[in-house]
């Protein structure tokens, strides 16, 4: 499923949608179609993916932890509704490998980094990627869906933060790894996210933070 598909797809259903979710929808396929056209900068296909991610999630902007409780009930949301287990499948069957490797990674993980900035000695942050990590691969062993992609998505928001807000050198070599994965799997969670907004009936997933005006 790409945009293309998507795009018909959302023809045909959205003079009965919405106003908040027509937009919604057709915001997040046009950013889609924008991140498929990368085929070799994974950083501008990754930048592009969140953006399309943001369009369709986001109703407001505040303070970052803010943020991530929207995605969180973002993804409660669109599980509910995901009667045939479509982003469980995307996760366990396709991407176990790569999201070991993002959970094993310190560097998408926010207390790291903040441990770092104030100079923290006191190993707080360890603890808290050693429970973060233990939590992640029980979710994985158990299929826990809700919790897996709660906390793969939290690691991808911090590598949205390093390349949004310049932390991360275009093309680096150091950040190539957890850049291309996550590309990958947001490749394929969006058109399956999209395409269960279209689906999902009167939830219209709340108002818009710029509506159309």
């Amino acid at each position: 499923m790409d945009a293309k598909a998507l795009k018909e797809q959302h023809h045909q259903v959205r003079d009965g949608q919405p106003e908040a979710l027509r937009v919604r929808i057709h915001r997040a396929i046009s950013w889609l179609a924008r991140a498929e056209q990368e085929k070799e900068d994974v950083d501008a296909r990754y930048i592009f993916l969140w953006i399309a991610f943001n369009a369709a999630y986001a109703s407001e902007f505040g303070f970052e932890q803010k943020e991530r409780d929207q995605v969180r009930q973002f993804i409660d949301r669109l599980l509910r509704l995901d009667g045939e287990q479509r982003l469980h499948d995307a996760l366990f069957r396709q991407f176990s490998g790569p999201i070991r490797t993002l959970i094993d990674n310190r560097f998408v993980f926010e207390p790291f980094w903040r441990a770092m900035r104030n100079h923290e000695s006191d190993g707080a942050w360890e603890t808290s990627f050693t429970t973060s990590r233990k939590l992640a691969l029980r979710a994985l062993i158990e299929k826990d869906t809700a919790t897996l992609l709660s906390i793969l998505l939290d690691r991808l928001y911090v590598l949205r933060n390093q390349l949004i807000h310049g932390g991360a050198t275009w093309g680096g070599v150091t950040n190539r790894a957890q850049v291309k994965d996550g590309a990958a799997i947001l490749g394929v969670l969006l058109p399956n996210v999209i395409d269960l907004m279209m689906r999902g009936g009167e939830d219209d997933f709340g108002y818009i933070a710029y509506p159309v005006i």
